[in-house]
């Protein structure tokens, strides 16, 4: 039987090649599922700091005088006004989200809830696990022009003690409208 070219097979620098290819890829590929799942985590963060922001706005639009009889010829004191700043942030340390998941209590998020502030005052909580440390601030009276608010997530989804940060803010105009900035501040957010 001659040996001819077609019956030889593959040479070994033509299974070297394939095999660096099928590395390359599969590099590229762990790469990528690896950014779509740290993109999928920090979704928690951008979607829960715009539902604070939407409350936020709320509360400050809710009647908050008192509730006694305002005589005839007379005013009541100021409606609107801007949640004040919660005791505490939920969990109450970055270590417990550091590389997981923390289950939070209900009792974390109504801990101002005789105050009526912080998270009880914006109606926010979240009944999941979540990846996120998350806080609430409020600077000045809360109803006077300049006045602000900042609420903030953050998260250690790798666990190496380094946290990224997600931020929004917003602040009452001259005419006593709340503004609430259009994005949201990013620092480290795959971290």
């Amino acid at each position: 039987m001659a040996n001819t070219e077609r019956d030889r097979g593959f040479t070994l620098i033509e299974l070297m090649i394939v095999v660096a290819i099928v590395g390359i890829l599969s590099v590229l590929a762990s790469y990528g599922v690896r950014k779509y799942v740290a993109n999928a985590k920090t979704s928690e963060a951008r979607a829960s700091l715009g539902r604070m922001a939407k409350d936020a706005a709320a509360a400050y639009e809710r009647e908050s005088m008192a509730g006694s009889m305002v005589s005839t010829g007379s005013s009541a004191g100021v409606s609107r006004r801007l949640c004040a700043t919660a005791s505490t942030s939920v969990p109450s340390s970055s270590t417990a989200i550091q590389g997981h998941k923390y289950q939070s209590k209900p009792s974390e998020w109504n801990a101002d809830a005789v105050g009526n502030s912080g998270f009880a005052c914006l109606k926010f909580s979240i009944d999941q696990p979540q990846y996120y440390q998350y806080s609430y601030s409020m600077s000045g009276s809360g109803w006077n022009p300049t006045d602000s608010f900042a609420a903030a997530a953050q998260g250690d989804l790798d666990g190496n003690g380094v946290l990224s940060l997600f931020q929004i803010t917003g602040s009452i105009n001259s005419k006593y409208v709340l503004n609430i900035a259009p994005n949201f501040v990013e620092v480290r957010p795959d971290e």
